[in-house]
């Protein structure tokens, strides 16, 4: 039986699993997926995991889980664990008439 990996969310982050990260990202600084506008809270993998983003120093769009598995943490979450494997994150977005604007934490 193959090990099949799902997509998980957490708040408005959701990691969906891909078969390769594009080559045009580099490697962050970070593992660090969203940042709460006002309260400073992070979607962020510590250890076990590279991100990839348009830059070293930015948010990672894309990741990899390296380890056996890595935790996604989050200070009004409860943390999830992920599996080894390739990802990209999608933040949730709402719709108003005005314009289509991602959620905050």
């Amino acid at each position: 039986m193959k090990n099949v990996i799902k997509p998980a969310r957490q708040g408005d982050v959701l990691i969906l699993p891909v078969n390769k990260i594009p080559a045009s990202l580099k490697q962050t600084k970070r593992c660090t997926l969203a940042l709460g506008e006002a309260t400073g809270h992070h979607h962020t993998i510590d250890f076990d995991a590279v991100g990839y983003g348009e830059s070293a120093t930015s948010l990672a769009d894309y990741f990899e889980v390296t380890g056996e598995s890595a935790t996604l943490t989050h200070q009004e979450h409860d943390p999830i664990t992920i599996k080894t494997g390739k990802y990209r994150k999608v933040i949730q977005t709402e719709y108003t008439p005005e314009e289509l604007k991602n959620v905050v934490d």
